[in-house]
């Protein structure tokens, strides 16, 4: 009856995280990874009901699904499919519905006296009441593992992975393409392209954007308030104040109120 529920609860967690979420899905992903791989293992190697005591079978099933786990990873970082999150549930779906077939294989070779069975009130009882020293050292070390895995899923899962901190800032034409870049055009007419600036800074970042030709500065833009992962795209238009060939326009971005010049993209225009 228990590899039974172990199939089924398995089998209603696959589609549960692949479209589901929630506090239920964590609850039974920990169940799923932490648990079910080492119990059926167990079931499997010990088939009999004297082989474990309960506390030792609870206990070595949180440690060799850690390990089952973390083995079945590194199998799958070396194969084409890689580490990705259908290999890993299949993986373990495959694993746990292997074993249990095995267990249930060699229960069935056992006189009814001698297989074990899971029952939750026996084994909650055992837990509770454990008297000698093994025993109580095996509660300990399993409490600290299951906060531990507990403690390392939440932290994953809500604290944002910080990586590499960048802005991305560019220069399109008029129309919002990379094309059709300002070139020639008489004294006081306008130029236009259009700017964008993404925030990878994981944080809220102030921008300030100075157009600057031929050193001189002809117009300033922002601040510009972006939070992470926002992204700002304008049209802005420009006048150069002076007549020359080949006159440098720098787009210089300053970052978070800094003095020094983050990014400098150039065009060159000419102006009669």
């Amino acid at each position: 009856m228990d590899l039974l529920v172990v199939i089924i609860v398995s089998l209603a967690l696959v589609p549960l995280a692949i479209f589901g979420g929630g506090p239920l899905q964590i609850a039974l992903g920990l169940i799923f990874a932490l648990f079910f791989p080492g119990y059926t293992l167990l079931a499997a190697l010990f088939p009999k009901r004297d082989d474990l005591d309960g506390v030792q079978r609870l206990a070595l099933s949180f440690g060799l699904s850690i390990a089952v786990v973390i083995l079945m990873g590194l199998f799958l970082n070396y194969t084409p499919w890689g580490i990705r999150l259908y290999t890993i549930l299949f993986s373990i779906l495959a694993f746990i519905t292997t074993m249990s077939g095995i267990a249930w294989y060699r229960r069935q070779r056992l006189a009814p006296e001698q297989r074990f069975e899971f029952q939750f009130r026996p084994w909650l009882s055992r837990l509770l009441t454990a008297k000698n020293r093994r025993d109580r050292v095996l509660l300990v070390l399993l409490a600290v593992a299951i906060i531990g895995a507990i403690g390392t899923l939440i932290y994953v899962v809500h604290i944002p992975e910080t990586g590499e901190r960048f802005t991305e800032f560019y220069i399109l034409g008029p129309e919002g393409k990379a094309e059709n870049y300002p070139g020639t055009f008489a004294l006081g007419e306008e130029a236009k392209v259009t700017l964008g600036i993404v925030n990878h800074e994981n944080e809220v970042t102030e921008y300030t954007i100075r157009i600057i030709i031929a050193g001189e500065k002809v117009r300033e833009v922002g601040p510009i308030t972006l939070a992470d992962e926002e992204k700002w795209e304008q049209p802005v238009s420009f006048a150069p104040k002076k007549v020359g060939e080949d006159q440098l326009v720098e787009f210089r971005l300053y970052k978070g109120g800094s003095p020094n010049v983050d990014q400098a993209p150039r065009l060159w225009i000419d102006v009669v």
